[in-house]
This record gives C-alpha cells, sequence and structure tokens, in this order.
C-alpha cells in the first residue's frame, strides 16, 4: 500500500526512494538549512512533500548534473529553493546565472606511474592562459625542489647556486 503523495516520509523511506544512505540524509541537513524535517520524541524524522522535493533536487545537482555542495548552496541563495526543487524535474525555472547543466568537463589527464597526472597537463586543462606559464613555472620550480629533497641537497645542488656564505660550526 502506497502512501498518499501529501503523507510524511521517514528517513528510511526518502533514503530508498532516493538511493541515498541515511547519514547522507543527515550530513545534508546541516549543509542545507532550507531542511528542516519534523523531528518528534526520539530525535524521529519526518520529512514533509516540500523536504522531499528539494531533497530530490538537491540529489539531482549533486549526483547528475555534477554540481558540489557549494555550487548548490549558492544556487540557493541567489535563485532560491523553488529553483533547487525544479531542477530534479529536469525543469531550468530561473536559475538566475546558474546552469542546471554541468558545464562541460575536461578529459581527465593521462596519469604518471605514481598515479598523478603530468603538472603541465593539468595546469593546460584547467587553467585560463593568461596564468598558464605563471603555474607552469610554479610546478617546475615544485619539482626541481622536489628532485633535490629525494637525492639530498648536496647531490642536486649545482655549483654556480652553491652559497658563498661560509657555514660556522658552533658548539653548545
Amino acid at each position: 500500500m502506497a502512501k498518499a503523495t501529501d503523507a510524511f516520509r521517514t528517513i528510511g523511506e526518502v533514503s530508498d526512494e532516493l538511493d541515498v544512505a541515511k547519514h547522507v540524509l543527515r550530513f545534508w541537513e546541516g549543509k542545507f538549512p532550507q531542511l528542516k524535517p519534523m523531528k518528534r520524541g526520539g530525535g524521529r524524522r519526518f520529512y514533509r512533500p516540500e523536504d522531499v522535493a528539494l531533497l530530490r533536487g538537491i540529489h539531482h545537482l549533486l549526483h547528475s548534473a555534477g554540481y558540489t555542495i557549494k555550487g548548490v548552496q549558492r544556487i540557493m541563495r541567489e535563485s532560491g529553493v523553488e529553483a533547487v526543487k525544479s531542477a530534479s524535474a529536469g525543469t531550468t525555472a530561473s536559475i538566475g546565472r546558474t546552469q542546471t547543466t554541468a558545464p562541460p568537463r575536461a578529459p581527465a589527464p593521462p596519469l604518471r606511474k605514481s598515479g598523478r597526472a603530468p603538472a603541465a597537463t593539468v595546469a593546460a586543462a584547467t587553467v585560463p592562459e593568461p596564468l598558464r606559464s605563471h603555474i607552469e613555472k610554479i610546478i617546475g620550480d615544485l619539482e626541481d625542489c622536489l628532485a633535490m629533497a629525494r637525492h639530498g641537497a648536496s647531490a642536486a645542488q649545482k655549483p654556480a647556486e652553491a652559497s658563498n656564505t661560509p657555514v660556522s660550526k658552533t658548539k653548545r
């Protein structure tokens, strides 16, 4: 026997409907103050139909549209709760300057043996052109520092870079 559409739902029912763990719903309550389920004795949560609609919208934006929690919070702040609710229905109700679908993402760069992508590839894929050369220089400097740390400062240090300041040994 199915519940009426205007009936309150338990956290278990909402969890099953959205295919999300109960602890995730509790986490979202902390991140989205607009979610206010009714709590009964013993802390049992009952979600109103408008809470369930908002949870559907949040779930859709986070899991299907590729938004982050901060992105969904921004949509709520700029366009209101109704914009998030309408996102789950596939409606593109005016979400202000925001989109209901995530912007196209750059393809993932190939990985090194260490499991990380080459720094230059990441910089080229995610950074605007004016900053790219500056960041690539910084990444190069960091990789040089890493090489020096791995091989010891004395082995990696070049004679031209050696300090001319004498090092004094002091006793305590």
